[in-house]
């Protein structure tokens, strides 16, 4: 097995937190002094991509906890010496800048960007830009914000299925005693995953309305493949807070789109989305993007949530 071995006493292991696991690994062994091919993932959908394509001959860790806010996220002393010990990094270039920087500076030999396996596009503040918008924030000189690469690529499972066999295929290089079974795990993903996509072309091909009101800007992907248009509260940043007159064209547009119900998300406050939803008599929903596994989401994996997401969008959208 052509795979780099590091061996460190268990007491060792468990002071650097080495025994930290993902929600989708809980039964694994504690990484960095295990005789698999050991791999950080950077948060929830990069740790599920690598523990179904890895199967029996990977242990996967991730860097954020479950329940932690991903784009929060500072890496720890113990974390970094976490990165060191492991065989390879998984992670979305983009996302978490602390991540970004951390495996940047690590010796690790493989390191797999995901952004780097699909195409990102800039999805603004919404599932398209608003006349006047761009101007403005050159002048206010945040264009950077605005113009950001959107990273929440798992959330269209095309892209997600890309990147899969990109990573795939970066686990049969690292790996090649092994390669053969990535192949073949990566294939039945991939092939999940398209069945994913179909469920949501045909649940969302005939709908009342096209338009969705979400708390972040986390849907773009999604709404493009499937002819939607999101409207965030927010930006990219789930943190950021919306401008009064952000609340009002939404107040506005609502009543244009026939938009019945405001999504918000398990990891983040839903106060900004219940008072929209409260002003502008809508409801409000759960629309999950995926960034952690918790004992709020509407399913135990990343198939379950999203079948939940299509549920949600179709009671909102009013598929017929």
């Amino acid at each position: 097995m052509n795979v780099r071995r590091r061996l460190i006493p268990a007491a060792l292991a468990s002071a650097l937190g080495l025994g930290a696991l993902t929600a989708c690994s809980s039964d694994s062994a504690a990484s960095g002094n295990t005789d698999k091919f050991d791999v950080v993932a950077s948060f929830y959908p990069m740790a599920f991509l690598a523990e179904q394509i890895g199967g029996d001959h990977a242990n996967v860790t991730s860097l954020t906890e479950p329940g932690q806010e991903p784009h929060d996220l500072e890496i720890s002393t113990q974390q970094r010496a976490q990165l060191e010990e492991a065989d390879a990094a998984l992670y979305l270039k983009g996302l978490q800048p602390a991540v970004d920087e951390a495996v940047g500076q690590t010796g690790i030999k493989t390191k797999i960007d995901a952004a780097s396996l699909t195409h990102l596009e800039d999805h603004g503040t919404g599932g398209h830009t608003h006349e006047g918008e761009e101007g403005h924030a050159e002048e206010e000189g945040h264009a950077e914000e605005e113009h950001a690469r959107d990273p929440h690529v798992w959330l269209d499972p095309v892209k997600y299925a890309e990147i899969a066999q990109g990573v795939g295929k970066a686990f049969g290089k690292a790996d090649p005693d092994h390669a053969a079974d990535y192949k073949k795990n990566t294939e039945a993903l991939v092939k999940k995953l398209n069945g994913l996509n179909g469920d949501f072309e045909n649940g969302l091909k005939n709908t009342k309305s096209k338009v969705f009101f979400t708390n972040h800007a986390a849907f773009g992907y999604l709404a493009e493949r499937y002819g939607l248009t999101q409207e965030a509260i927010s930006g990219i940043d789930p943190e950021s807070e919306p401008s009064g007159a952000r609340v009002r064209e939404l107040q506005q547009e609502a009543k244009a789109d026939g938009v019945t119900t405001v999504f918000y998300e398990t990891l983040v406050s839903d106060k900004t989305a219940k008072t929209l939803a409260r002003d502008a008599n809508l409801k409000t929903d759960v629309l999950d993007p995926l960034e952690g596994i918790t004992d709020k989401s509407r399913g135990d994996d990343y198939f379950q949530v999203m079948e939940s997401n299509l549920k949600a969008l179709q009671t909102a959208l009013g598929a017929k």
